[in-house]
Formats: structure tokens, sequence, C-alpha cells
């Protein structure tokens, strides 16, 4: 009887607690039913490929860039080595290779803990983190943490464990803009996976919970103690042996930050214009998100060598023009004159932004004054240095006002404590104020065959401005344009002697009359095509392209690419239209190449993060290759489809007429190459713009000149004495590495001597400065004696002194009426009859 009582009230536990625990398991069920309906699809981590570093090598293999959002190079399972997988296994989760996802052990124990006032952890696994670093927030709340359970269940009957851990350890943010482990052990270590420690792969495993808190110089001890916890759990796990363990919990945390390695950063160059123009035109073409998280592989088409040499060509060429106008420019960039001292400044520099990436020049600090020297502290140099008073002769300080100040040898009239400068070395062993200069330009290369840019220098230093004046600078052309009006006239029938006047020309237009002219202010009466280009002859120019149409014109440059959408005023064929270096680079390689197609690359090859090939620039078809690398004795013949843009005679003709511009015209004093040079200068109106853009027979290269707010470089500013010089230096340089020989002769023409100064043509044996072999088409016969004379619809005099060698000063003309009554402007001395005008008025 007394048992009854006592088994009923254990019975009326039993199925309370029965019925407890069947209602919870429900309210579980129920929780979980709830919550996993709408969770995101596990499946797609299947096919996740994390964000990595796209990088950028050079012909040669090496790696000369690096672009992220997200610094992560990504490390397949297999090659993650064991060693790196315990430690965060041991770190993070124990029990990784036996759960099913979640710890029910790890769970409880964290609950005991936060139930005690202690410390709430998460008691995440591994698949957890997974499940809340991708498919989940990271918000800190029990519905989260439900969620992530279910995923978590769910991702381990879809995924292997292997594959989890890949996702993990590539994903994971590790500090120092470093994600994934692969990336951690270069930031750290400057080591690949493979070459880490022990005790450095310990490290790495420290960092996910909280990177900052661990930093190996400022918590240096907190994240020793750290490390050890992490290697005795792999001593624990059975991972390592006592006798490392005991070594390696011993070991000093040598990094790169503790400057015990070099950082692997320094491996990679500067980043500079080429480079930027990669990720300018890859994000175009591939999107953003791809090209800075796809892990590209990009193969440049720049020659490390001939980079350097454009840089170096073009600094020297702005910096000879800014230093001779006398002017220093008040620095920009200052540090706290309080701040400085004979042992404090070298810190101050090394957290100062100034641009360093100029060959030869040192970024040094002003620390004070003696007399009229500067003193100064500069960077990788011992000591404190002297900058001389008598240096600074040269450099007239801007005022206030806007007034030139005077020139004085006293470093105190320029300069201030705390200005940070440039200084270059003497050869006396002393220091040269150097400056940024406020002219810019741009200069690029390229192969006239392929169409692979080899260099390509957007202004005087990227580090000082980013935009890049070869491809980003609309500029007027000036008369580097004339090529394409000779192109299309002898493409329209014209011949190399055909004989232009070169005499005055007026013109009605809405803004008012336009009187053109040569740039020496002169007329020089009617001279051959081919002294059009030679000399640069604006006037006879002009007639040619109203002869033509400047809707022809237009119709050629827009074929070479020189504009998408050219507007056929007359003004235009003197390179008034604004066009940009690397459109004009890119067309004169097809004057090189004998008139075909081809497309400007920076870009050889780029392969996806798997090396697979997604673009080629090469386009050629080689239909016998395999065959002939199986048989020695044959060899593979390479299929070239480039499309014709103009005819190769007509190339060739422009080409030699473009030879005189360098031998005998505009370039002759400045551009002296050993091997056959082509080109053409430019100047445009107040020479607000300088060009030059000339060719080998397989390099064309191209300069331009001028303020980033057009202004007149000066009266004495010409392309040819600017820019010249810029693609001589290059050019010798290109040229004693890659050659160079005669342009192709093409079939389908024959040579006939010409007087370069009448286009009359010469016997056979005729020689002296005055002849020229000009090319002609098969069929088509020079005229004898003299070629036809044009004059573009415009009046000229019919007594005019034809080829006369002499000079007329268009100071010494008189007004006279055409055949339409309007005016025009011929030598007093002459007595002008009347043409037609082509109804051009």
């Amino acid at each position: 009887m007394i048992l009854r009582p006592i088994l009923s009230l254990f019975g009326s536990i039993f199925s309370t607690l029965c019925i407890g625990v069947f209602g919870v398991a429900v309210l579980i069920g129920a929780i979980f039913i709830m919550y996993g309906r709408d969770l995101p699809n596990t499946d797609q981590l299947a096919q996740y490929s994390p964000p990595t570093i796209s990088r950028i090598y050079s012909g040669q293999g090496d790696l000369i860039d690096e672009f992220a959002q997200e610094r992560r190079l990504f490390a397949p399972a297999d090659d993650i080595p064991d060693l790196v997988k315990q430690a965060f296994i041991s770190a993070e989760d124990k029990n990784f290779y036996t759960h099913k996802g979640y710890d029910p052990v790890g769970i409880l124990k964290a609950g005991i803990d936060a139930a005690q006032g202690g410390r709430v952890r998460g008691a995440s696994t591994i698949t957890q983190q997974v499940m809340k670093n991708f498919l989940l927030s990271g918000d800190r709340s029990a519905e989260r943490k439900i969620k992530e359970l279910i995923l978590a269940s769910r991702i381990e009957t879809t995924l292997s464990k292997e594959k989890i851990l890949e996702l993990y350890l590539n994903e994971i943010f590790l500090g120092q803009n470093s994600y994934g482990v692969a990336a951690a052990a270069q930031t750290y270590f400057n080591k690949t996976l493979a070459d880490l420690t022990v005790e450095e792969a310990a490290y790495l495993a420290v960092l996910p919970k909280a990177p900052s808190n661990y930093h190996p110089v400022r918590h240096m001890e907190r994240a020793i103690d750290r490390r050890n916890f992490v290697l005795r759990e792999m001593y624990e796990n059975g991972y390592i042996e006592n006798e490392e363990y005991q070594r390696a919990r011993q070991a000093e945390l040598q990094t790169v930050q503790s400057g015990h390695y070099e950082p692997f950063k320094g491996q990679v160059p500067d980043r500079d214009y080429f480079t930027d123009e990669i990720r300018r035109q890859l994000s175009r073409d591939f999107g953003q998100d791809e090209f800075f998280g796809g892990g590209l592989a990009i193969r440049a088409t720049v020659d490390p060598e001939l980079q350097e040499a454009a840089a170096d060509s073009l600094r020297e060429a702005l910096e000879s023009y800014d230093r001779g106008r006398g002017v220093f420019h008040r620095v920009r960039t200052t540090v706290d004159a309080e701040k400085l001292s004979d042992d404090t400044w070298r810190e101050v520099l090394d957290n100062t932004v100034f641009p360093r990436d100029i060959a030869g020049w040192n970024v040094a600090v002003v620390l004070g004054f003696e007399g009229d020297d500067a003193r100064i502290g500069v960077e990788d140099v011992d000591g404190v240095q002297i900058l001389p008073g008598s240096d600074v002769a040269w450099a007239r300080p801007r005022q206030s006002d806007g007034k030139l100040g005077s020139k004085e040898a006293n470093a105190d009239n320029v300069l201030n404590v705390g200005d940070l400068i440039h200084v270059a070395s003497t050869d006396e062993g002393g220091w040269s104020l150097r400056q940024v200069p406020e002219v810019q330009g741009g200069f690029m290369a390229m192969d006239v065959n392929t169409g692979r840019v080899l260099a390509m220098q957007g202004g005087f230093s990227y580090q000082s401005s980013v935009f890049n004046r070869a491809t980003q600078a609309d500029r007027q052309p000036g008369s580097s344009f004339k090529p394409f009006v000779y192109a299309a006239a002898l493409d329209s029938g014209f011949s190399p002697n055909t004989v232009i006047v070169d005499a005055p020309i007026e013109v009605n237009t809405p803004q008012g009359l336009w009187r053109p002219k040569n740039s020496s202010n002169k007329f020089y009466g009617p001279a051959p095509v081919r002294t059009g280009i030679v000399r640069s002859r604006n006037l006879m120019t002009i007639r040619l392209a109203q002869e033509i149409g400047m809707d022809t014109v237009a119709q050629y440059a827009e074929r070479f690419g020189v504009y998408d959408r050219m507007t056929p005023f007359l003004s235009n064929a003197l390179g008034a239209q604004e066009t940009t270096l690397f459109k004009m680079v890119a067309a004169y390689a097809m004057f090189a190449n004998g008139g075909e197609r081809v497309e400007p690359t920076l870009v050889d090859r780029v392969q996806d993060r798997w090396g697979r090939t997604i673009y080629r620039h090469d386009q050629r078809t080689c239909e016998d290759c395999r065959t002939a690398s199986l048989d020695p004795n044959l060899s593979p013949t390479i299929v070239v489809n480039r499309e014709r843009v103009m005819d190769a005679i007509t190339a060739y003709q422009l080409t030699s007429m473009m030879k005189g511009v360098v031998e005998r015209g505009t370039a002759a004093r400045t551009v002296n190459l050993s091997v056959p040079t082509a080109g053409k200068t430019g100047t445009t109106n107040e020479a607000k713009d300088v060009w030059f853009v000339g060719f080998t027979s397989n390099i064309v290269a191209g300069c331009y000149i001028g303020y980033d707010r057009p202004r007149s470089l000066g009266e004495k500013a010409g392309g040819g004495g600017m820019c010249g010089p810029v693609f001589d230096r290059f050019m010798k340089k290109a040229t004693a590495k890659y050659g160079g020989g005669e342009f192709r002769v093409p079939p389908g023409g024959y040579f006939v001597k010409i007087d370069r100064h009448t286009g009359a043509v010469l016997p056979y044996e005729a020689s002296g400065d005055h002849v020229v072999s000009e090319y002609f088409r098969e069929g088509e016969e020079p005229a004898y004696g003299l070629g036809a004379i044009l004059d573009g619809g415009f009046a000229m005099g019919s007594n005019l002194n034809l080829f006369s060698r002499g000079e007329s000063d268009l100071t010494s003309v008189k007004e006279v009426t055409t055949s339409t009554g309007r005016r025009a402007y011929v030598p007093k001395n002459s007595n002008f009859g009347t043409l037609s005008a082509g109804g051009l008025y």
C-alpha cells in the first residue's frame, strides 16, 4: 500500500517528463521546420569560387602587378598541406572529421559556460562558419544560429569534408587585407603554404577570431600565447610529436610585419600607366567583379626594358622644358615642422604619401636652413644632407598675386621647413632640387604587325597623376593628321608628283573669315605632294582636302580608327578635331605594315583561375601545326587574315614621303636613327599640343606633349623639337633590341626618278639632292615634265613663279578679287589671272 503512492508519484513525474520531452521535441521540430523553409540552397556551394587575386605577368613570366578587392589566393584542398589543415582544425573544431555539421558536446559546454556567467561563445563548427560566411549574415542571434545548424547538417550531405574545409580556408579573413590561408602565408611570412613551419601554421590558425587582437608586433605576447595554445591542441590531437611541440612553442614569432622577412609586395614593381590601363580595359571587357575577383592570369605585351626607356625619355623632355622656364611650383605637400628633428624626420617621411616612382629622384624633407643652403633629410640616405642655395638659382617662385619672384641663390627663397621635395644626386656627390613638371605628355610604342603595345607612359609620374594621357587625353593632333589626307588623295588617283599650289586661302565660315596659313607665316608657290608632307604645308593640305572632299578624308580617318566619327570641316584636315595618342599610333602602324588593319592590345592572353584561356589576341590560324610538330622536315604555315584598310602601294608611297620628314623635313634635326625611319610632326595653333609619330619597319611609336589645361607651350615649341628627341632616344634602344630594315616594297609598281622640288620626271641616270625615287602603280604613267597642277578650286595666279626654291613672305602681298567676287591675297609683284574656286564659296 505504501509503494502505490510512490509509484504513482514517479509515474506522474515520468509521464510529465515524457510529455515535456515530447513537447520540446515537437517545439524544436516546429522551429526547425519553420526556419528551414526559405533557407538558401546549399547546392550552390559546390560550384562556389571565392574571389581571388588577378595577376599581370610580363612576357618573360615575371609578376608585374596584381589587383584584388579581397587579397585572396585560391588554394585547392589538395594543395593545402595537412599541417595547415590540422592547425585550423585544432584551433577551431577538433571534431571536424567526426561530427555531422554541428557539435552537440561543444554546444552543451558553451551553454554551461554561459549559465555559469562565463564568456558567451558560439561553439560553431567549421561547417557552421562556412554557412555563416557564405549563406547567412554575421549577426549574433538565436534565429541565425538555428538557420546555421540546419544548413550545416544539410551541407554535410552535399559536400565532402575536404571540400567544406577548402571553402573555409580560402574564404576566411586573416587580417592585413588577406583572405584565405595562401594569401595570409604570403602576407605574414612571404612563403607558400608548403614552406610554412608548424609554428607559422599555428599562428595563422590564431587569426580567424580577431586578427587585430593578435597582431604580430602590436600584440606579440598575446599572439604567442594563443599560438602556443594551438600548438598544444595539435600535440594533444596527435598531429605533432612532443619534440616538435616543445621546439615550436619556444620559437620566436618571426613575420614580415616584425621585419624578419621581406614583404611580398616588394617583389611586385610599383604600379604604372601600363598595368593600370590593363585594369581599365579588362574591367570594361570582363566586368569589375571578374577582373578584381576572378583570379585571372594576364600575360601583358609590355617589354620592361622599353617601358623603362619610354618613361625615362618622356620625363627627360618634360623636365627639360619645365626647368627651362625657370618657374618653381610652390610645394603642395608639407608636414608639421614641429614634428621634425634630426631623429624623427625619417619616420615622418615613411608615413607620407609622395611620388616615389621617378627614376633617379629621392624624396626629401626640408629640416632647416644654414645661410643660403637648406638642411634636408633624404629618404634611404643616412644623416642630414645639404641642398646648396646655388642649386636653386634657376627657380623663380610664383607669388600670391600670380607674378614671378626673382631668381636668388638662396634656398629660403623657394622652400620652407617641412616641405616635401624631390632631389637628385649630382656627379659631385651633392644634391640638386627637382620638381614634377606642370607640363605633361604621353608616349606609346607598339609592334606594327601584331599590335602588341611594347611601352606606354601616360605622364611624368603615375604616383603624381594616374590620368593616362596616352589613352584618356583627347588632344588635337595637328599636322600629324595630314598623312591621312594624303593617303585619301593617293588612293583617289593622285600621284606622288602631283603639284599643289601653296598660296593664300580665305574661307567664309559661320564664325567669320578663316585665313589658314603655314606655320612659318609664308607661302611657297606650287610644289609636289611630297613637299606637302615633308615641309608640313598647311595651305597645300587644305587645297588637296578640298579637291578630294572632306567626306572622303573623314571616311579614311574613321577607317583607320583615328576618329569614331569625323566632322567634315575643312579645318579638320589640319588636325583640329581631337583624338588620342593611342588611336594615332595604332593608325600609323597600318602605314608601316603595308596597309593592313592591326588592333592594338596590351594583353597577349588571359587565363581564368583554372588555367583555361578566355582571351587570346593573336587570331592567326595554323592549319598544319599539328602535322608539322610530328615531322621535323615540315614547317607550319601561319595564315594571316587581317583586313586591308588601304592599298599596299599607297602605304609605301606615303611611307616614302614620311621618310623625307625625317631625312630633310620637320624632324630632320632631332630624329637620327641607324635604320630607315618615317614619321610626321604635329604642332597645333599657338603650340598648345606638339606631336611626333614615327615608325621603322617593325615598331611604331608616338609622343604628345602639352598642358592638361591647354595653353601655349611658347613660340619656339614644335613637334620636331620637343617630341622628336623623345622618339629618337626611345627608338635607339628599341632598334638596338629589335632591329629594323628597309620598308617592304609591294608588288605591282615601278620606280621613277622625280625632281622633288618640281615633280618633273627625270632620266634614269639623274642624281643629286633634288632627285627622289617615287613608286608608281603599274599602268599609272607619271606626267612628263610637270605633274598635274592642282589648286583645289581656290584662286591662284597664272604667272606665279612656279617652283621657285626661294620663299615669299605673307607681308608682301596684295588683295585681289577672285572669279567668284571674293578676296584673295597674292604676291605684290604677281599679275594673277583667274581660276575656278571650285564652288567653295
